[in-house]
């Protein structure tokens, strides 16, 4: 009998283990499915002081910051903290149900920029120039492109190479190796190897064509970012040895071109003005889709001479011509200094 009732007693032990194990691995099987945030099975419970207080501290749900591309990133963190105004407590109390595709839809990203840049060859000042403008063209938000355009040269080619790749920027650098005796036809035939290089790899952006004596204000290139066909704006022309500015460019009315500030005109008889090269810009797919604009696909001398096509078009549309700034197309962003060399730097 003794033995009896000492196997019952252990296979009731047994029973119970088992029962009790099984009840809590059920329990944490079922909770491992439940929701976090959402009420559990033990809210039901009175709670004590302690947990009250937590539930009146738990944190808010928290809005994430969307970036806008005319945001200035230098804006100092005081000023932003105090113009943000308080949350309310209803606003503290509702949840923020904004959806991914609302979010996305105010992030919009940046048009790329391409620079295209010609060095002129027999400038001394040249390495020094190509310093400072790389220099300025790494404050400028991305995406951007640099291409910059010199004769092939065995004395300079590791010079510039080296400063282009220590520059960080996204660039590209072509050379050629024709001679030409005016300076004129040297800077035509390097800016239509630029124009040539992104209608064959059929870039996107917007090209402006920026001299090494250029002087820019940074809001310069969020402006023309917003052209979608052409754009324009004034340039002021300084001289190191002379005491005067000289103003060049559109004449309008908020962003409609109404005129013209021109330092000289050779022929009365020319209807059309002469634009400053760096006064404009425009998009690139007038280059490699110029139906998208309502240009023939095919046009005679636009191959060989890209830097004439193109200013013929911006001429020519007028209605399509966008002066920038848009808010005040009087105001300049764009310096030009001539230094005193024994070649004439030109335009």
């Amino acid at each position: 009998m003794g033995s009896l009732e000492r196997s019952k007693k252990k296979t009731q032990v047994w029973k119970k283990a088992v029962i009790h194990f099984s009840l809590c691995f059920v329990m944490g099987f079922f909770t491992g499915f439940a929701p976090a945030g959402k009420a559990s099975f033990f809210s039901n419970f009175e709670t004590t002081p302690s947990t009250t207080s937590k539930s009146q501290i738990s944190p808010q749900p928290f809005e994430n910051s969307t970036y806008t591309p005319n945001s200035r990133v230098d804006k100092p963190l005081n000023s932003s903290q105090e113009q943000t105004p308080a949350p309310s407590k209803s606003q503290e109390s509702e949840p923020e149900n904004r959806s991914l595709s609302e979010t996305e839809d105010e992030v919009t990203p940046r048009r790329l920029v391409i620079v295209v840049t010609p060095v002129i060859t027999k400038d001394r000042y040249k390495n020094v120039l190509l310093r400072r403008m790389a220099n300025t063209l790494r404050l400028v938000p991305p995406p951007l492109l640099w291409i910059v355009v010199e004769k092939h040269a065995e004395a300079d080619v590791n010079s510039s190479s080296t400063m282009l790749r220590k520059t960080g920027l996204m660039y590209r650098r072509i050379v050629f190796k024709e001679n030409f005796t005016s300076l004129e036809s040297e800077l035509d035939h390097q800016r239509n190897l630029a124009l040539r290089h992104i209608e064959h790899h059929k870039l996107s952006g917007i090209v402006h064509f920026a001299g090494l004596n250029n002087i820019y204000d940074l809001d310069f290139f969020d402006e023309i970012r917003d052209i979608e066909v052409f754009g324009t704006w004034p340039i002021a022309l300084l001289s190191a040895n002379r005491k005067r500015v000289i103003v060049e460019g559109p004449v309008c009315e908020s962003s409609q071109v109404l005129g013209w500030h021109l330092r000289k005109i050779n022929n009365e008889t020319e209807t059309k003005p002469p634009v400053h090269i760096s006064s404009f810009a425009f998009n690139s797919s007038i280059l490699w889709d110029p139906e998208r604009w309502g240009r023939p696909s095919s046009v005679e001398g636009t191959k060989q001479d890209s830097i004439k096509y193109v200013k013929q078009v911006v001429l020519e549309d007028d209605t399509k011509l966008k002066g920038l700034p848009a808010q005040d197309c009087s105001k300049v962003m764009l310096w030009r200094l001539n230094f005193p060399t024994r070649t004439r730097l030109s335009t």
